[in-house]
């Protein structure tokens, strides 16, 4: 059976309503816990559409961007012409207005707005020895109208483990400390975005295993400091990196004021664009 995103946009709805009490208060608490809101939902679809989503990602598709730095070293794509229409699907059913709004009763940031640019969202997959080091996102959308406020990482490789690796982290301040949140398969988390949201990737350790998540943001004119800031996606680095996270201090600074010269940016756009 082939689903579309109606579909699929119907049983996010439901499982929301399920899940917006519990989802609601996880999202408060850990807010205070460890100054970044987040929740996580499990089981978010039915296993075997999951399990189809997760088939779909075709390793040996060319139109794979590889990221590889001393950044990051991971596989992205929004070129979902070239895929199984099912992550099209799902990856828009996110998307959707009501679907939106759903989300905003889960963690009272209000007045949401979808990206259908897809501006660092997308489709991901990281193979042994790939990582995502220690940042903050970019705190604004491509034209920098609209601030960075929702991340929702909705994982979907089976059986995947915690000695796995490729597991979400959530930073203290001074990136000294942090939280695990496991890339379970079928799992959906919310995390908020601001100038102190620290996360990354640990490194994949599962042989030949691919970790698969389907990416999107959601954005808001409303500042979630309460006044006008901006900042490039900044990295740091792992406690006890010292070098690299000197290296890192001197990357950003030259990124950020070159951003500063062409707000746009000088590299290649990488956003959706609808065929």
């Amino acid at each position: 059976m082939k689903f579309d995103t109606a579909q699929f946009k119907k049983l996010i709805l439901e499982k929301i309503e399920i899940e917006k009490k519990r989802a609601q208060a996880e999202f408060s608490f850990n807010k205070a816990k460890v100054g970044t809101a987040f929740t996580a939902i499990d089981n978010f679809l039915p296993n075997d559409l999951a399990l189809k989503i997760s088939e779909s990602f075709d390793k040996s598709n060319p139109s794979w961007r590889e990221m590889d730095s001393f950044r990051e070293r991971k596989l992205t794509t929004k070129q979902y012409d070239q895929f199984n229409s099912i992550l099209g699907e799902i990856t828009f059913a996110f998307q959707d207005p009501e679907v939106i709004r759903a989300f905003e009763e889960i963690t009272g940031i209000k007045n949401q707005i979808g990206d259908p640019k897809l501006y660092a969202g997308g489709l991901s997959m990281m193979r042994p020895g790939d990582f995502l080091d220690p940042h903050i996102d970019n705190s604004h959308d491509l034209g920098r109208q609209t601030y960075r406020r929702l991340n929702l990482l909705y994982y979907v490789t089976p059986d995947w483990k915690l000695e796995d690796g490729g597991h979400l982290e959530l930073w203290d301040k001074t990136v000294s400390q942090n939280l695990v949140i496991e890339s379970r398969f079928n799992r959906l988390v919310l995390m908020e975005t601001h100038n102190l949201s620290w996360h990354s990737v640990s490194p994949i350790k599962k042989p030949n295993g691919l970790r698969k998540c389907v990416s999107n943001y959601y954005f808001s004119k409303e500042s979630p400091l309460g006044h006008d800031y901006f900042h490039i996606t900044a990295f740091s680095a792992r406690p006890g990196q010292t070098i690299k996270r000197a290296f890192c201090k001197v990357d950003n600074f030259i990124r950020s004021n070159l951003r500063n010269i062409k707000p746009t940016g000088f590299g290649k756009k990488d956003v959706f664009q609808s065929k």
